[in-house]
């Protein structure tokens, strides 16, 4: 069995505004010369065009191959990336292309993908809700969204509660993250657990103070709370604060993660399975973390290829915590790219059964949201916040 087909898609949606992440996608599917079909994602923050150029460089490498070779394959493409451990764009490419390809290995042999890596550990996987917050400023909105999602069944709820603030945060803005927490803890009754998104956007003093703030608000963990290349300010926070810690969706390598287990950085990790290098890689990095006794919380923001997949590696793995979703967040064309997908009940999501990925991709959706050229740019809010929430 041979790749004999690479095809890569872009897609998104043609009006402008906020959260562009959130609006489109990157899609490549793999064909091979015995007819077998595979899906893979890779990450459309902002740098759609070279994700989709490097897509094409790693497929240089992957034509021709047996996608049952996944390791093989995937050290072939690690010898001619000479800037692999640095790039995003190199990480994500050979994560969608390693992502299809465990989608045809699980065709090939009739299986879904947590089958074929360790066999099934849970049934159902929990997942707590992003994306959810959209539009809200103020506490009241806060909570309002908050028991919208509740009544949907979720039983986590993740949010940032920072505004505009960037690097360095004031009084003022400390007590207003206090109470929109507070706001959502209260209008759900205790009953949902808390994260709180810091898109690794603080130095550590802010970051510290955050944590002395909120800690008594008892949030689940406080994710990326520091600048993710500063190592030495996340030392300093973890001495400084008594909070639980997520990180790991910019961690392009296995390597990486070591250094961040080794050095106790965090209490779970959050690797992306378009970024670290496909199912491959995350298998290994859960291993990695089951040793030291971290739990995975994998990063998963993207799409619904990406979710499946990620779904697939909760199933089978021992040291699972909880799952990021944005389903219901999703554009509801992200939604209809996927058949067969379970919705979430009562906080848990069932595992899909069908071979590879567990879903059906709907190809009719790739000519519905064609799209070009660079994505919209915001320059009045960072893409990688959600919509509207750039305000204090």
């Amino acid at each position: 069995m041979k790749i004999t087909g690479i095809d890569i898609y872009q897609l998104g949606e043609r009006a402008e505004g906020s959260a562009t992440w959130a609006g489109n996608s990157i899609v490549l599917k793999l064909t091979t010369s015995d007819g077998l079909v595979g899906y893979g994602e890779a990450v459309p923050t902002l740098r759609v065009q070279p994700v989709i150029q490097s897509l094409h460089e790693v497929a240089r490498v992957y034509q021709g191959k047996d996608p049952l070779n996944v390791e093989a394959n995937m050290h072939e493409w690690h010898k001619h990336d000479f800037y692999l451990p640095v790039s995003f764009e190199s990480t994500t490419a050979v994560s969608a292309f390693d992502i299809a390809c465990w989608d045809i290995i699980g065709k090939h042999f009739g299986a879904p993908i947590h089958h074929l890596a360790g066999g099934k550990f849970r049934d159902k996987v929990r997942v707590y809700a992003n994306g959810w917050y959209d539009d809200c400023v103020t506490p009241e909105q806060f909570a309002e969204k908050a028991v919208k999602f509740a009544k949907k069944g979720y039983t986590g709820l993740k949010f940032d509660v920072f505004g505009r603030y960037y690097d360095y945060i004031d009084e003022k803005g400390l007590q207003l993250a206090y109470d929109r927490v507070k706001a959502v803890r209260d209008a759900t009754g205790g009953s949902v657990e808390l994260m709180i998104e810091h898109h690794g956007r603080f130095n550590p003093n802010s970051a510290i103070m955050i944590a002395n703030k909120l800690e008594k608000l008892e949030p689940l963990f406080m994710e990326e709370p520091v600048h993710p290349d500063n190592l030495a300010g996340y030392k300093k926070y973890r001495e400084a604060t008594n909070v639980r810690v997520a990180l790991g969706e910019r961690l392009l390598t296995k390597e990486q993660v070591v250094e961040v287990l080794q050095n106790n950085l965090t209490d779970f990790l959050q690797v992306d399975l378009t970024n670290v290098g496909g199912v491959t890689v995350a298998r290994k990095v859960a291993a990695i973390a089951e040793a030291y006794g971290v739990e995975m919380a994998f990063h998963n923001a993207f799409g619904p290829i990406q979710n499946a997949a990620t779904i697939q590696l909760d199933a089978s793995i021992p040291n699972f915590l909880i799952q990021e979703s944005f389903w219901d967040a999703f554009p509801e064309w992200k939604r209809r790219l996927v058949k067969n997908q379970g919705r979430v009940e009562s906080g848990y999501v069932e595992v899909p059964q069908k071979p590879g990925i567990g879903v059906e991709v709907d190809e009719s959706v790739f000519e519905e949201q064609k799209a070009s050229g660079q994505e919209y740019f915001n320059p009045d809010e960072p893409v990688w916040v959600v919509k509207n929430t750039w305000k204090n």
